[in-house]
């Protein structure tokens, strides 16, 4: 029996949705781990870098939900997080401070205060909502036309941050969110994202969206209704990456429109690129990679020491790192660090692999 024939036996005696819970929870574990070595040892700027890694996590996974299934370009995420963010900053900031902040606030919301809890629910349904409403221009997009279309977006998301200035201060910060959530709330976060993705992928939704993305002109001939399926991604993906703005907001309790604009977006793209695009894995691991590389180029940025002499500071050196990682990643590694197959998938051959030949060295000569 080949070494392919006996993994594909071996993960038959699960049930497909339960092969795809436990390839989720295999591809969270590096995620798990390293969250609660963090909680027990790290100082506390370490924890709070640790944090922004865990929300880019989350954008990274809500973009490969959508951009790894469909192959349809995506430069639209930080207008997702962006209304997470202020969508709770508006509605679970207390009255005294917004009275502060934006005391003339429209529709009276100025004097409206929810439990943060409700507040990231609503905060959730309206990105849901306006995710649906432009991806019903999105999902009929391909190539160049998407790329322009989402990337507009995410202008257009900031242009309102930036002028409406009742309502989410301009380009101010805007102060006194209530810091309901950790480091721990964050890696449940991402856990939970991670497993939502790998469950997609493996959906009956997911393998049609990906047969789309190989043939479109056949996947349609064939009955699948392409429109639906980049629908139900883009908003499913949508919301994923406004939860990360949500946790960004309830963690900080302070938030600018800066921080959900340009930089944020060729950053968790650079993420999705570095670990492939068509696997979860490729999302967990790529932005696994790239946030300890930036933070120790960060390090060097800011000036150090080497065999006695002082370095001085290297101002731009991350912005430089992160497109040399864009330009090498996709010149000698196009298609990532986990190309087609997951985690738990590479490790069930090795398993394979390594099985017939104990057994063959167990056996008498």
């Amino acid at each position: 029996m080949s070494v392919t024939t006996q993994t594909r036996s071996a993960q038959k005696t699960l049930a497909p949705w339960m092969r795809s819970l436990v390839g989720g929870l295999v591809t969270a574990l590096p995620v798990i781990l390293i969250g609660i070595v963090i909680l027990l040892f790290a100082p506390a700027y370490l924890v709070r870098v640790a944090f922004a890694a865990y929300v880019n996590l989350l954008i990274v996974l809500g973009l490969q939900i959508f951009m790894g299934n469909s192959m349809v370009a995506n430069l639209g995420q930080g207008a997702f997080v962006g209304i997470g963010a202020y969508s709770v900053a508006i509605l679970a900031t207390p009255v005294a401070m917004k009275k502060l902040s934006i005391p003339d606030a429209p529709f009276g919301l100025a004097d409206i205060v929810l439990h943060p809890a409700l507040a990231a629910g609503a905060g959730l349904g309206i990105t849901g909502l306006i995710a649906a409403l432009t991806g019903l221009v999105i999902a009929r997009l391909s190539g160049e036309a998407a790329t322009i279309v989402t990337f507009s977006l995410m202008m257009v998301v900031h242009s309102i941050f930036i002028q409406w200035t009742d309502l989410f201060k301009g380009a101010q910060a805007f102060f006194g969110i209530p810091q309901v959530v950790g480091l721990a709330t964050a890696i449940g976060a991402a856990t939970l994202a991670t497993i939502i993705a790998r469950l997609f992928k493996d959906s009956a939704s997911g393998l049609h969206l990906r047969a789309s993305a190989e043939s479109l002109l056949a996947a349609r001939a064939f009955g699948v209704d392409v429109f639906r399926l980049r629908l139900l991604a883009w908003i499913l993906g949508a919301v994923i990456c406004a939860s990360g703005g949500i946790l960004y907001a309830f963690f900080m309790g302070t938030i600018n429109a800066r921080a959900f604009h340009f930089e944020l977006v060729m950053t968790t793209l650079a993420m999705l690129i570095l670990g492939g695009m068509r696997t979860v894995s490729g999302a967990v691991f790529g932005c696994i990679a790239l946030a300890l590389l930036l933070e120790a180029i960060r390090s060097v940025e800011s000036g150090i020491a080497v065999a006695g002499f002082q370095l001085p500071p290297l101002l731009g050196l991350s912005g430089l790192a992160m497109g040399a990682i864009i330009v090498l990643g996709m010149t000698f590694r196009p298609r990532g660090i986990f190309v087609r197959l997951e985690l738990d998938e590479l490790l069930w051959r090795l398993f394979a692999r390594r099985q017939p030949r104990a057994i063959t060295e167990g056996k008498p000569i």
